[in-house]
């Protein structure tokens, strides 16, 4: 997928300088696309507790290998998925209230990292995660540090396309001025690229990214 999706203009007031003896023109280039993720990392943390520590350890394993047997089935291999050392925490020497309140001793939890540049087969295996809590696996929400990221890598081959694209709508501004100014468009005088930007195109669709630049030129101006 790569469609574009806004070719436009600008051209503020406050972008336009005419400068006494030295007539130029400050204008604006926008490039603008939609492009599909190319990198997608899914972590699924999940956690038990209980009060035989070898036993929880036992546990959690099982439940990874189900994890893991799941992504599998799915269409991942080994060199897609990750797993991260189990994490104890003792809640009794942790200082957890009172030790007659506890009811779990130990709380376990991993972590299992899909990193992939399937981005299809990740975003439908997702939809198919209840198939791991009907095997009673609770699977934590995601949070800052466990929510699932869709990366677009690729800036570096449509970045010549895009520049050249906002400097050619530029430089259509600057002419467009320098008619209705009855003046003739001369030589950039100055050009200054702007940062490359990549953002989710909207908060329910965070696998399609929007790239954008800005470019901005000085255009001499003569009679």
């Amino acid at each position: 997928m790569h469609r574009s999706v806004t070719l436009g203009f600008l051209l503020f007031s406050s972008a336009v300088k005419i400068k006494g003896l030295d007539r130029t023109v400050t204008v604006k280039g926008l490039s603008e696309r939609e492009v599909p993720a190319n990198i997608a990392i899914w972590p699924i943390k999940f956690s038990e507790a209980g009060n035989d520590l070898s036993n929880l350890y036992s546990v959690i394993q099982k439940k990874g290998d189900i994890i893991v047997g799941f992504l599998k089935k799915n269409g991942f291999t080994d060199d897609d998925i990750s797993i991260t050392a189990i994490a104890i925490i003792d809640r009794q020497a942790q200082g957890y209230g009172a030790s007659d309140r506890i009811k779990f001793r130990y709380s376990a939890n991993s972590t299992i990292s899909v990193y992939s540049g399937k981005v299809d087969t990740v975003r439908d295996a997702m939809k198919k995660l209840v198939e791991i809590g009907k095997k009673g696996i609770a699977i934590s929400g995601q949070d800052y540090q466990t929510r699932t990221q869709f990366l677009f890598t690729n800036l570096n081959r449509i970045k010549p396309d895009m520049i050249e694209e906002a400097t050619k709508n530029a430089r259509e501004v600057a002419l467009k001025f320098a008619r209705d100014s009855n003046s003739k468009l001369g030589k950039i005088k100055r050009a200054r690229q702007g940062q490359f930007s990549i953002h989710d195109r909207d908060s329910n669709t965070p696998h399609i990214k929007k790239v954008r630049v800005v470019s901005t030129l000085e255009y001499y101006l003569s009679d």
